[in-house]
């Protein structure tokens, strides 16, 4: 079927985050939102079908996923990435976030260090000083609007805190790079060498653009795959975060039984029963619905791109390879963090999440969600081109 991305879908009024929460949130109730990572735009009609028929039965007592539940699970790896999963390397949790905290818990001690790469998705620091470890930043490097690794500091930060546990987010979140086979492979290499596991975060992994390919990090050899637990998700591709359920690969069998204790400590066990319905669905039947998805949005991106050299020149978009969250450079306006907030939430109001969340290395830019009606996107940057004229 062909889906109108276009349509407008009310979600204020139904306990919507994005939507609903913006008082609560420190933000006028005025405000568009732009900034937590969903889409909206419905998700794919045989997910919803297959849902319907599962309200409909009636019962919704404790369930699991079966062998078809893996075997579409796996398909959509195999046939997408190449890369072929055992059905004994997977362990279910309510979210990626939940599995990256899981992690520190069962391979780090309060005081260890863990290393990432900011600016970066702002729970990656969350559930490191949460659980009393040490955040170790090895700052992305931003080189004539693109953004690289700086592998040099990488090893001598693994060394200096002695890191046993490196979070990869990749495709990246907010800076949109894809990361290129021999930059993981580069990566890989010194996290063998140095005995580091790492957390590899790939929930947006469907979301590359024209040029760009995902690797998955832990089919690029055995020896990666012997040190690496891959999160995966099927919330981000098929809007369905609300339903919490995310499928983490592990085919070292100590680490997944290290990560499985550690989850249940936490005292979980069996996902949400829609969560295991829309997933398979999602890998089963959702090809067509994203394929269609990804056409628009790469459009938004064009309109976005257009926009901003044409009105609006001040900003400058970090070019994205990958998600359908774009990162944009305010430095030029020489604003204060709080100057920017109350251009962007008084005068604009919009509500975007600000470059800082990210970590020091964010701070000037703004991460802002596409994954809207073109006509919310084209309202939002009228805005804020209206309120950055003004202040001028």
């Amino acid at each position: 079927m062909r889906y109108d991305f276009d349509k407008i879908v009310e979600r204020k009024g139904t306990n919507c985050l994005k939507y609903d929460f913006a008082r609560e949130r420190g933000k006028r109730e005025d405000v568009l939102p732009l900034w937590v990572a969903d889409m909206d735009f419905e998700t794919a009609a045989e997910i919803q079908e297959r849902l319907h028929q599962a309200v409909s039965h009636g019962i919704y007592g404790y369930s699991e996923g079966k062998a078809d539940y893996f075997d579409a699970v796996s398909g959509w790896y195999r046939d997408r990435f190449g890369w072929e999963v055992k059905r004994n390397w997977l362990v279910k949790t309510p979210g990626v976030v939940f599995a990256l905290a899981a992690a520190v818990r069962a391979f780090t001690r309060e005081g260890e260090a863990v290393l990432l790469q900011q600016p970066v998705y702002y729970p990656f620091t969350e559930v490191i000083t949460d659980n009393d470890r040490v955040c170790v930043n090895n700052p992305l490097r931003l080189v004539k609007g693109h953004y690289e690794i700086d592998f040099e500091d990488f090893e001598e930060k693994i060394i200096r805190h002695q890191v046993k546990l490196f979070f990869l987010c990749s495709p990246h979140n907010p800076v949109g790079r894809v990361w290129k086979e021999w930059e993981l492979k580069k990566l890989g290499d010194i996290c063998v060498r140095h005995g580091v596991l790492v957390v590899s975060d790939e929930i947006h992994s469907d979301f590359t653009w024209e040029g760009h390919r995902h690797r998955v990090f832990a089919s690029l050899s055995e020896a990666f795959a012997d040190i690496t637990i891959t999160c995966t998700a099927p919330s981000k591709t098929f809007n369905l975060a609300g339903l919490q359920v995310s499928n983490i690969f592990i085919s070292n069998p100590e680490l997944k039984r290290k990560l499985k204790r550690a989850i249940e400590q936490a005292g979980y066990s069996q996902v949400n029963l829609m969560g295991l319905v829309a997933c398979q669905a999602a890998y089963e039947s959702g090809q067509d619905w994203l394929l269609q998805v990804k056409a628009y949005l790469a459009d938004n991106l064009a309109f976005v791109r257009n926009f901003l050299r044409e009105r609006l020149p001040e900003i400058e978009l970090i070019e994205p390879e990958g998600t359908y969250l774009i990162w944009l450079d305010f430095r030029k306006l020489g604003l204060t963090e709080e100057e920017r907030e109350d251009l962007i939430v008084n005068r604009a109001k919009l509500w975007l999440d600000s470059g800082s969340m990210f970590g020091p290395d964010g701070e000037g830019f703004e991460r802002i969600n596409i994954a809207c009606p073109r006509t919310v996107l084209n309202r939002a940057l009228t805005q804020l081109e209206e309120a950055i004229h003004k202040k001028v």
